[in-house]
């Protein structure tokens, strides 16, 4: 069994599995000479070929657990025909919202759309570079999901002010994304994905309705994919109380973000936790790095953990830092 998948179903502490989210990406020279050639970003995440090669950029150089599939969660509002580009120093941009044409897509048709993402994945998973490593697929929450579909682009600076009043849209919305997800994610697990991390980005801007809007729809994707009978993370990035959603939503494992206290975590929490590292840490200097690494291992030595960080890596992150932070979980004892 891959160091990954044994310490979510074993509870293994022995040694501590290290993935990056956004690995396969932009501190990267490798990628960045792919992405110079290649400038919109759908149709790259789209290019089977490209997209797995890129996957196993970072396996190659740095020899990680996993390998997370090279693409993005607006895949889910694609494959349902609503319009995403992605522009320079803007971010994502969504077309508007024609629910009649929404509610007319079927699962062929959602499929056929985003195919190539599932075709990179089974590509990917065969490589014999990813002997004993798992292929990690996954998707964005339905609160995260239905965030940009309606937002239209990213809430960085809150959400538009007239959100919440089309009540019946929302439902209607949630409904859809919801189904189609579960799509997304067994057409992922049949290609070869063997982990599922769910990706809730903008759970932080809910302080009321996270009931309504976070932990029900999470859980009712949760239940489904461990009837797949693969691992799924979760990562509520920004929400306040961790225990309690993870006693809710009962995912296999949490990704925490850097602004929780993971001592806190540790005591409160019985599932593997994944991630808290301040990606800004990979921007210090190396006895920064050593510190704080090493801070996050000394806490959950005897708690199955996952080496990871609180977001992203950051675009202007030096190879060398990635390298002597692998190091560091390596050789931690």
């Amino acid at each position: 069994m891959s160091p990954l998948t044994n310490c979510i179903k074993n509870k293994d502490t022995k040694t501590n599995p290290i993935w990056l989210m956004r690995q396969a990406g932009r501190y990267l020279p490798e990628f960045r000479d792919i992405r110079k050639e290649n400038t919109d970003f759908i149709k790259l995440c789209l290019n089977s070929d490209l997209a797995s090669e890129i996957t196993l950029q970072p396996i190659k150089r740095f020899g990680f657990d996993g390998a997370v599939i090279f693409s993005d969660i607006l895949m889910l509002p694609y494959g349902l025909g609503q319009k995403v580009e992605f522009e320079k120093n803007f971010g994502p941009k969504l077309g508007e919202i024609e629910l009649d044409n929404i509610k007319n897509v079927d699962e062929i048709n959602f499929t056929e759309k985003v195919y190539k993402v599932y075709k990179a994945i089974s590509k990917t998973s065969q490589d014999p570079l990813m002997n004993n490593k798992d292929m990690i697929g996954f998707v964005g929450a339905p609160w995260t999901i239905l965030v940009y579909m309606i937002n239209r682009s990213s809430p960085k600076k809150g959400l538009k002010g007239e959100f919440f009043k089309d009540e019946f849209l929302i439902n209607r919305l949630l409904q859809i994304i919801e189904k189609f997800l579960k799509v997304h994610i067994k057409n992922q697990v049949e290609a070869g994905a063997k982990v599922i991390q769910i990706f809730d980005s903008w759970a932080g801007l809910l302080n009321d309705k996270i009931p309504e809007y976070i932990y029900i729809p999470t859980l009712n994707i949760v239940e489904y994919v461990k009837q797949l009978g693969v691992p799924v993370i979760c990562f509520p990035r920004g929400i306040k109380d961790y225990k309690n959603f993870c006693e809710i939503v009962k995912p296999d494992a949490v990704n925490i973000d850097y602004d929780v206290n993971p001592e806190k975590i540790v005591k409160e929490i019985k599932i593997p936790i994944q991630g808290g590292l301040d990606p800004k840490i990979l921007l210090t200097d190396k006895e920064t790095l050593k510190k704080e690494v090493e801070k996050y291992l000394h806490i959950f030595k005897d708690h199955p953990y996952i080496f990871n960080l609180g977001h992203g890596i950051l675009p202007e992150t030096k190879i060398e830092m990635v390298e002597d932070l692998i190091k560091i979980v390596r050789n931690f004892k």
